[in-house]
């Protein structure tokens, strides 16, 4: 009676990365349908039965019609069953990325989860009882039908939903598409298999999110995996393997810095990540420097940037103080140094309602100096 799984969901295909310019993010896009080749080799290597999506499997329902294509060309290498299911981002409308892959034509093996109603799989060993959202947002429970769905005996029961499991999330989300925590129980499922949340989490007994396979956001909270799931007869807790999948690493890092040796050590955080071509990373750098280690790091910055994936800098709290070494290197007499000497003493005067303009105005002379030549 064993039966094995693969769940995923939240794969977003078509996600646009708009704020990525160039190369950057058209990676971050071709990589989406990149990392669904992968899943169907995992598929295929571990000897899942079947493969279930749990929701937004797209974007958008405005996704081109040669995206859906690649999409089905991309799962090709997996030959069991696959069940999609509509989610928020690609709710199943009148007129959606649903009605258009059936106009487009599926593959046999492709099964349209479109309708709450069980979908008997494996020769009736495995019913499938899916909650497609009809539109993106649903006020009430719409697994709720799952407690009263008749199967054959002796069979999986496996829920397939896309929502926000009630009580149990670890950060506040929207009351919409609310799925009850003890769904799992009412409705004698052996497992409950969810999409909406982009971390791999076990959120309720039988109940787990797989998280998005591959990241797309600067938040710590497992992405980029798969879950392989071992049904070993009805009734019984399921295996689950958590199995990671993601080409990309999104990283948010922090570092301040009052020295060079501070730079030196920022150097060292940068150079340890690994892969790092498939980093997508933000820092954010604070401090208070003189202009001179404030060149370092830009310097660095600039270094790195082009090592990684994606580097993404803020540095508005990394405050440059001129010290008397920088603006002896402005070597300058008269009405200039007497203009340099008033702008340092208002920055040194944190009271002073210009400080911040003579901060930045004797960094862009002493920027403007080096670029001239010493």
């Amino acid at each position: 009676m064993k039966i094995k799984l693969l769940h995923t969901a939240d794969w977003q295909i078509g996600k646009g990365f708009a704020n990525f310019e160039g190369d950057a993010g058209a990676l971050l896009r071709t990589q989406r349908l990149k990392t669904v080749d992968r899943i169907a080799n995992i598929a295929s290597e571990q000897r899942v039965d079947v493969v279930l999506v749990a929701g937004d499997v797209f974007e958008t329902n405005a996704v081109a019609d040669d995206t859906l294509r690649r999409t089905l060309n991309h799962m090709q290498s997996f030959k069991g069953p696959w069940v999609l299911l509509p989610g928020n981002h690609d709710a199943a409308l009148a007129d959606s990325v649903w009605t258009r892959l059936t106009r487009i034509g599926l593959p046999d093996n492709v099964k349209l989860a479109i309708r709450p109603e069980p979908l008997l799989l494996l020769n009736d060993r495995l019913a499938i009882l899916p909650a497609p959202l009809a539109r993106r947002h649903e006020a009430t429970d719409i697994t709720e039908w799952f407690d009263t769905a008749i199967t054959p005996t002796d069979v999986f029961r496996v829920g397939l939903a896309h929502g926000s499991v009630a009580n149990r999330l670890p950060q506040k989300s929207d009351a919409l598409n609310m799925i009850s925590d003890t769904r799992s129980e009412t409705a004698k499922l052996d497992y409950l298999a969810l999409g909406d949340w982009h971390g791999t989490l076990e959120i309720a007994p039988r109940t787990w999110y797989s998280g998005t396979p591959e990241p797309e956001r600067f938040r710590n909270n497992e992405p980029g995996n798969v879950l392989i799931v071992t049904l070993t007869e009805p009734g019984s807790a399921p295996i689950v393997e958590v199995v990671p999948v993601g080409h990309f690493s999104w990283k948010q890092l922090e570092h301040t810095v009052s020295s060079a040796d501070d730079v030196v050590a920022l150097d060292a955080l940068l150079a340890a990540e690994s892969q790092v071509d498939r980093l997508v990373a933000s820092l954010t750098v604070r401090g208070t420097v003189d202009l001179a280690t404030r060149r370092l790091v830009e310097e660095l910055m600039d270094r790195h940037r082009a090592r990684c994936h994606v580097l993404r800098t803020n540095d508005e709290e990394l405050v440059g103080v001129p010290s008397d070494q920088d603006l002896d290197r402005i070597d300058t007499m008269g009405f200039v140094r007497a203009a340099i000497e008033e702008l340092r003493t208002k920055a040194n005067n944190p009271s002073d309602s210009e400080s911040l303009v003579a901060r930045s105005a004797l960094q862009k002379l002493y920027l403007e100096h080096l670029r001239l030549g010493d």
